[in-house]
């Protein structure tokens, strides 16, 4: 088991965390800690409690934006790819008609060389 230990606001705190987590831990600690300070800045010294609970709600709010903008970019990606499927299936769609005039451009082509070699044997 690991253990950090880490200061908010001038107070020491031991941790434990899983072998191996202690750097994310201390850098989360220090990420919170930020927050303290500039809470501390702004507010004065209101005390332990408060100042951490204030922090813990900036960094709450944060977490609440960004996991809105990851739904709105799951939203924003699920459009995208059901436009690339319908675009996908208009090319489909447009590739079938175009071998199909193709084929009656060549159908026309053939008709015509077979009209012109008969004319030519005929002599005219």
């Amino acid at each position: 088991m690991g253990q950090v230990v880490v200061t908010l606001n001038s107070r020491t705190y031991r941790l434990e965390c899983n072998e191996g987590e202690e750097a994310h831990l201390t850098e989360l600690a220090e990420y919170i800690g930020a927050h303290v300070d500039e809470m501390r800045r702004n507010f004065g010294q209101v005390g332990d409690d408060r100042l951490i609970l204030m922090a813990s709600l900036v960094v709450t709010d944060e977490l609440w934006a960004l996991r809105a903008d990851v739904e709105n970019l799951r939203a924003q990606l699920a459009d995208a790819r059901r436009e690339k499927l319908e675009s996908d299936q208009n090319a489909r769609s447009v590739e079938t008609q175009l071998f199909a005039k193709i084929g009656e451009a060549a159908g026309r082509l053939e008709g015509l060389n077979a009209r012109l070699g008969q004319r030519a044997g005929d002599g005219r």
